[in-house]
C-alpha cells in the first residue's frame, strides 16, 4: 500500500483540472447560446411589430385617400363628437353652413409652400346652433391684419367645404401659445375657443377647400399637406437583418470555444 508515484499524482490533477474545465466550458457555451437566442427573438419580434404597423399605416393612407377624395358630408355634429378622433374623422371630407365671426380672428403662424405667415382661423356660428373654427387659408405677413383684406370678410350665412382636422395642443416646438398677445403657434381648438370667449364649440376644426367661404384671393384655402411617414418595411427589415446577425455572430463565437477547449494542453 506504499506511497503514489509523482507520476500517478500528476496524472489524477490533470484529469481533476480536465473535468473542471470541461463543466466551465459546458456552462460558457450554454450562456452564449442562451443569450444569443434570447436577442434573437427579441430581434424578430421587433421585426415582426415593424410588419404590424406597416399594415395598419398603409389601411391608414388608404382609408384617409378615400376620404380626401369622397364628396363632403355634414359636419360631425353634438351627438358626434364623442367619436371624433384621428382613427374615425381626420381628413374627413365635410360641409356645414353658418355665418363668420370675423371679430373672433386668431392667426396661427404658418409655413407654407407660399412661404411664411399665418394661417386665418375664424369661428363659424353654424345655423345649427354649435361652433366651429374653419382655418380659412393662408394669408402672407403683410395681411395678418383683417383690416388689410376686407373683401374677404363673409358677412353672409355661407356654406364651407374641407378637411375635418384634430385639434394640435400645446403649441409648438419651444414655443408655447401666446393667447393675451394673440400669438399662436398650435392650431388648438380649445386655447382658441377659451381665448376668445366661446362656448359649444366642436372639437375639431376644418381646412376650407380652395375657395370656399371666400370672397376674394385671400385667405388662401385648400393648402393643406397630407404626408405619412412610412419606414416600417425599413425598420422591419433592420431588426431581421440585426437578428440573422445575432445569429451568425453566436456561431462564430462557439465555433471558437470549441475549438480552443479541444487544443490539446501542453
Amino acid at each position: 500500500m506504499g506511497d503514489v508515484s509523482p507520476r500517478q499524482q500528476h496524472d489524477a490533477q490533470a484529469r481533476g483540472q480536465s473535468a473542471a474545465l470541461s463543466a466551465s466550458s459546458v456552462l460558457k457555451l450554454a450562456a452564449i447560446v442562451v443569450a444569443a437566442l434570447t436577442g434573437f427573438a427579441t430581434l424578430v419580434s421587433l421585426g415582426v411589430w415593424q410588419l404590424h404597423r406597416l399594415a395598419w399605416k398603409r389601411d391608414l393612407i388608404e382609408r384617409v385617400d378615400q376620404r380626401v377624395h369622397a364628396p363632403p358630408v355634414a359636419a360631425p355634429g353634438r351627438a358626434q363628437w364623442p367619436q371624433v378622433d384621428v382613427a374615425n374623422s381626420e381628413y374627413l371630407h365635410v360641409s356645414v353652413q353658418g355665418r363668420f365671426r370675423h371679430d373672433l380672428e386668431a392667426p396661427v403662424q404658418a409655413v407654407t409652400e407660399r412661404g411664411g405667415g399665418f394661417w386665418v382661423f375664424t369661428p363659424l356660428e353654424t345655423v345649427d346652433g354649435y361652433v366651429v373654427l374653419i382655418n380659412r387659408g393662408f394669408v402672407p405677413p403683410p395681411l395678418r391684419d383683417p383690416a388689410t383684406r376686407p373683401a374677404g370678410q363673409i358677412d353672409a350665412v355661407t356654406t364651407v367645404t374641407g378637411l375635418l382636422r384634430i385639434s394640435e395642443t400645446g403649441g409648438a416646438y419651444l414655443r408655447d401659445n401666446d393667447p393675451a398677445a394673440n400669438r399662436w403657434f398650435s392650431r388648438d381648438v380649445a386655447a382658441i375657443a377659451a381665448a376668445r370667449g366661446l362656448t359649444d364649440v366642436a372639437p375639431y376644426f376644418i381646412d376650407a377647400d380652395a375657395g370656399e367661404g371666400q370672397a376674394s384671393d385671400t385667405p388662401i384655402g385648400g393648402l393643406t399637406v397630407i404626408a405619412f411617414s412610412n419606414n416600417h418595411l425599413q425598420y422591419a427589415l433592420t431588426w431581421f437583418g440585426l437578428a440573422l446577425m445575432t445569429l451568425g455572430g453566436a456561431f462564430l463565437v462557439l465555433r471558437h470555444e470549441w475549438r480552443w477547449r479541444k487544443l490539446p494542453a501542453s
